[in-house]
């Protein structure tokens, strides 16, 4: 069960008065009970939802401070004519990533020092997620972050493990437990530094250790090759490992109901690190920004060509 005291204490009082948040926010209490006091609250929420408005994809997105219910992926970018969406469940990988939320309209990406990304053509449409202060949150470090980010929100923490490129595993549950990374050239060891902590501020800390020490190479040997192209899910990702190498993530797909023919949507980081958005199809301006499942051994985007044989799946 993931730790959401620090996103749930401010609704929690608008619900139930300042004398709860003050108990709430008490060191007597203990981790325990703040879990308790989250899963009753979310329960709440899942029965009375308009009790909060927005409340919900808020704390679907908790990088975000308020969820702005039109600008998301499936409100923003319509399927062709003829298409509909595939069905997704609920709660799952594939549902979080279609409601991903989009800044309006369709500004510049930035990189994460402030400036304009060069090539401003690669874009169709920005994701409303922070790029961190580093160089770090790059192309294969953006599929990772929207992964963690999922396990993160559903509390699957034992989930929440990669491998940094030197093949040593880098697991979420030993970091909240206070063991950080020493590096020594090839070696890591795994020392107990720090106190137990599974908040989102450690979670984000715990990232940009694997972004500092992971990359396409690494996560490409820990995917699973999707063998037949018509297989492809949404959170398949299209990856080619190496130094340098690149990945984009499948956050939506669509199929015509006549034709049985299939689309899917990318988004992507890219280096030096920069804010992560939704790919233009480079090839088909008619269907833009949505790429045909059907294109050949090939894959065209804007600023990489990747083989059919590089979709894999987590």
């Amino acid at each position: 069960m993931a730790d959401y005291s620090e996103h749930i204490a401010p609704f929690t009082a608008r619900l139930m008065g300042p004398c709860f948040l003050t108990i709430s926010l008490s060191a007597r209490f203990s981790e325990k009970i703040m879990i308790v006091l989250s899963t009753i609250f979310i329960f709440l929420i899942g029965l009375f939802p308009s009790a909060i408005p927005g409340f919900s994809q808020s704390f679907s997105y908790p990088w975000l401070e308020r969820y702005r219910q039109p600008e998301n992926i499936v409100n923003r970018i319509p399927v062709p004519d003829g298409y509909e969406r595939i069905n997704t469940t609920p709660g799952t990988f594939a549902d979080w990533l279609r409601w991903l939320p989009l800044k309006e309209g369709r500004p510049p990406v930035y990189l994460f020092n402030g400036q304009k990304k060069g090539n401003q053509e690669a874009h169709f449409a920005v994701v409303d997620i922070d790029v961190g202060k580093g160089d770090l949150q790059q192309c294969a470090d953006a599929v990772i972050r929207l992964r963690a980010e999922y396990l993160y929100f559903i509390g699957e923490y034992d989930t929440i493990h990669f491998k940094f490129t030197s093949g040593h595993e880098a697991k979420f549950r030993k970091w909240i437990e206070g063991y950080r990374p020493v590096i020594s050239g090839n070696e890591v060891r795994w020392v107990k530094s720090a106190k137990r902590d599974s908040s989102y501020t450690s979670f984000r800390e715990y990232l940009n250790s694997v972004f500092m020490y992971a990359g396409s190479y690494s996560l490409s040997r820990e995917l699973c090759r999707v063998k037949d192209l018509r297989e492809m899910k949404i959170g398949n990702v299209f990856i080619e490992g190496g130094f340098p190498g690149h990945a984009v993530i499948v956050v939506d797909m669509a199929v015509n109901g006549r034709t049985g023919k299939r689309l899917f949507l990318l988004v992507q980081s890219y280096m030096p690190a920069q804010e992560i958005h939704i790919l233009k199809n480079p090839i088909d301006s008619k269907l833009n920004p949505w790429y045909e499942l059907e294109f050949g051994e090939t894959l065209y985007t804007p600023e990489w060509t990747f083989r059919k044989s590089d979709l894999k799946r987590f």
